[in-house]
């Protein structure tokens, strides 16, 4: 029997000799503890002494590159920030009340705060909904790879492609295709913004764009009321050749309203042409003492009849006939552009929020949701009272990834902002690239503007710190 087995492990006397030439010594053990004594390798070291040297030389690349990729640049642009435009005059604090006091720059900070609030409040909002309604379809996992597909695109394409989206003419740029077929199915467009009559004829301005007839009309007297002004290839598509309306029998007024321009030239004035055609859907009005006593629309071949009331009238077209038609929205406008980029944001990361959320939506235990539905807990109620605070962290995750995110945004705006508007929708990090290596460059204020970011940044990043060790100690 040996004498650890015996009870007697003391009583070995190469136990209690420590290491000497070599050979395994066991580590003091604690009077009284009953336990045996651990016994050290030969040749290894505590981690006080050879393997945090070891540590260090693991470490040490690392820091080197730490050092020369974070560390400087940082400590460089607070140094370069205290000094002027041409890097040889100290400046003092001049470079950052710069920050608060020009124009350009104050735009970008108010930018970038509707940037931190709505960009990534949006996309997690968009996320979360389509994260919970992609579990309820069959083809969710193809919804979701398509909501995920513009994470693929970089931000230049994104860029190119939203540039494009937002284009003015409706043709090309599909918000505004979207823009006005809807606002011409419910308000139809006018098609004769630029027409007019000539001295010649029986018309004549009266104030605010719209035209009246140099005398009143009188029943059985066909009224002629001749336009110039609009190119053939303008006018609608189903307008037929003008003609001269029968004269009407029972005191009522009728007339043509025609293009007074003959194509491939000849025609007379005031006379209409054969290859004249009627000016369809112009608006006429009977007009007595400023009040509107009648009214009428021209057909396809411009003729028009108004009522007996409209006897001795003056007869007017009224602006809207010549109003610009509706040429959508101007998305990439000073009051828009903003709100436009964040929207081709959105566009790109909300599927980077779905796929965070519906990985914590799957962890969640589907036995509560169903106890809460079977206690009698609407699908509703079961969102808000449950699915949303059991999905916090992971809300608070993506809400977080975004906003320092969204702090560093340049690309979109860069690509998809026109000159004539990117003072309007400007940044902080675009105002930096501008500040530093522009055409008036000042990397005195570039460096003001970094270190303004980096401050921006930090509280962000400590929240996010100490998000990640509370949930650690959970």
């Amino acid at each position: 029997m040996t004498t650890a087995a015996a009870g007697g492990a003391d009583k070995a006397p190469s136990a209690d000799t420590g290491s000497r030439g070599g050979t395994s010594v066991p580590a003091p053990r604690k009077p009284g503890s009953g336990q045996p004594p651990v016994r050290r390798v030969p040749g290894r070291r505590s981690v006080t002494g050879t393997r945090r040297v070891i540590a260090a030389l693991f470490l040490l690349p690392a820091l080197v590159l730490l050092g020369a990729l974070v560390v400087y640049p940082i400590v460089y642009s607070v140094y370069r920030s205290f000094f002027d435009q041409a890097g040889t005059g100290f400046a003092g604090l001049d470079n950052y009340k710069a920050l608060f006091t020009d124009d350009t720059i104050l735009t970008a900070i108010k930018n970038n705060a509707i940037w931190v609030v709505l960009a990534p409040t949006v996309s997690t909002v968009l996320g979360l909904i389509f994260a919970v309604l992609t579990e309820r379809i069959r083809w969710g996992t193809a919804f979701k790879l398509i909501v995920f597909m513009p994470m693929a695109i970089s931000m230049l394409a994104a860029g190119i492609i939203f540039r494009l989206v937002y284009d003015q003419a409706p043709e090309r740029g599909v918000a505004n295709a979207v823009a006005v077929g809807v606002h011409d199915t419910f308000s139809a467009s006018t098609g004769f913004p630029k027409a007019h009559p000539l001295p010649v004829h029986p018309l004549k301005a009266a104030g605010g764009g719209s035209f009246v007839t140099k005398a009143p009309v009188r029943a059985g007297e066909p009224v002629q009321l001749p336009l110039v002004g609009v190119a053939p290839a303008k006018m609608p598509g189903d307008a037929k050749p003008a003609r001269t309306p029968a004269k009407a029998a029972d005191g009522k007024i009728t007339g043509t309203a025609w293009l007074d321009f003959t194509k491939g030239g000849g025609g007379k004035p005031n006379v209409i042409d054969p290859k004249e055609l009627g000016l369809k859907g112009i608006k006429v009005e009977a007009v007595r003492d400023g009040d509107v006593v009648a009214s009428a629309t021209a057909g396809a071949d411009g003729t028009f009849t108004l009522p007996a009331a409209a006897d001795g009238a003056e007869l007017r077209l009224p602006a809207s006939n010549f109003r610009e038609p509706y040429n959508g929205v101007d998305w990439l406008g000073p009051s828009l552009v903003t709100p436009g980029i964040i929207g081709s944001y959105v566009w790109m990361w909300a599927g980077f929020a779905m796929v965070l959320i519906a990985a914590g939506l799957a962890g969640l235990p589907r036995e509560l949701l169903e106890a809460a539905r079977v206690d009698g807990a609407n699908e509703w109620q079961v969102f808000r009272r449950i699915t949303v605070p059991m999905l916090a962290p992971v809300l608070a995750v993506v809400l977080v990834t975004l906003m320092i995110n969204v702090l560093k945004v340049f690309d979109l705006v860069f690509i998809i902002a026109p000159g004539s508007s990117q003072d309007d929708a400007n940044v902080l990090a675009l105002q930096l690239y501008r500040s530093s290596f522009g055409t008036d460059a000042d990397l005195g204020i570039g460096s003001a503007i970094a270190v303004l970011l980096l401050l921006l940044v930090v509280p962000v990043m400590l929240f996010n710190i100490r998000r990640i060790r509370k949930e650690g100690r959970r």
